[in-house]
């Protein structure tokens, strides 16, 4: 009996160890996951356009086919690179995030620029079979998630402490699960939000049910556009924010700094709302700083690196079908 008695109580012990090892990797997750704000927003805000223009039985399937897309960046490429990364070239980090902070700024100020420069009538929808564009859309999307999903990796990895590859492991992937479940789950949601307004407006029982129903149809424009507002000044912040720490960590720390003194001398001002001024004014400087430089990156991008791609494109070997 006293060693059946040893043995549960070693048991437990295990389980005790076990649940604070899940209780560690859980949290140091949701603290990385929360360092990548800007670039999550900014994946949620843009995922729900490649579903524009299709049927509606096709919205959730094409959002899950991303999702599925978005976990394999995740978890099959990034997660291993990410630490081999942090194993063998730990100096690089800093460097590859503020690559990737600067990329977050650039396509920020584009979106700022697109939105005050003058519109052009819209292109017509291409015609061809809807399976083919379905396809066409699913590959960009997941193109496009993979270059924030790189971000939002490097993000995460930069934020863990440091500790066993095991554990890095564990918490770079729950922070990949997570992120991706409230991401794809909360554009499912947007997408069929209009649906779910059209249900209540025309089946609703009663009239507070219709009359929201016909304020979610309406109301899901506005907030769509709302949507891409907050993501695209997530974008500019972050990736500022990104940029300015790691020139910082480099040891080029006087913009950090003098962005800390101004915060903190904005912030005395007010002494019932330090901690509230002291980020809103640190956030709108970083956010001031990555408009700045992605309008600068714009004519790089466009004059330079667009250019060069295209020609190495053309010189890398086709496949048949005339595509890589």
């Amino acid at each position: 009996m006293s060693g059946l008695l040893a043995l549960l109580d070693d048991v437990a012990s295990i389980a005790k160890v076990a649940a604070a090892s899940v209780d560690d990797v859980i949290g140091q997750a949701t603290k990385a996951g929360a360092k990548a704000a800007g670039a999550v927003i900014d994946d949620a805000a843009v995922t729900p356009k490649y579903v524009h223009g299709f049927d509606a039985s096709r919205e959730l399937p094409i959002v899950w086919r991303i999702a599925k897309g978005s976990l394999f960046n995740k978890l099959v490429v990034l997660l291993p690179a990410a630490l081999l990364l942090s194993a063998f070239a730990p100096w690089a980090i800093a460097p590859l995030l503020m690559l990737g902070g600067a990329y977050l700024c650039f396509e920020g100020a584009e979106k700022v620029i697109h939105a005050f420069a003058p519109h052009h009538p819209g292109e017509a929808a291409p015609d061809g079979d809807p399976a083919h564009l379905e396809e066409e859309k699913v590959a960009g999307a997941i193109k496009t998630d993979f270059i924030l999903s790189a971000e939002i990796m490097t993000i995460a990895l930069a934020a863990l402490p440091q500790g066993s590859i095991v554990m890095q492991a564990a918490a770079l992937a729950a922070a990949g699960v997570g992120i991706t479940a409230l991401v794809y789950g909360g554009v499912a949601m947007i997408v069929k939000a209009d649906d779910v307004g059209v249900f209540l407006s025309l089946k609703g029982r009663f009239a507070p049910t219709r009359a929201l129903g016909r304020g979610i149809v309406h109301g899901m424009p506005k907030f769509l556009s709302a949507l891409t507002v907050v993501g695209t000044a997530a974008m500019i912040w972050v990736g500022g924010a990104i940029v300015i720490h790691g020139l910082d960590q480099m040891g080029w720390g006087w913009l950090y700094h003098q962005i800390h003194n101004i915060a903190h001398a904005v912030s005395a001002l007010v002494p019932g709302a330090q901690g509230v001024l002291d980020w809103a004014v640190t956030a709108g400087l970083d956010g001031l700083f990555g408009l700045l430089l992605g309008a600068a990156l714009i004519p790089v991008a466009t004059r330079v690196i667009a250019p060069v791609w295209g020609l190495v494109s053309r010189l890398l070997p086709k496949r048949a079908g005339g595509r890589l």
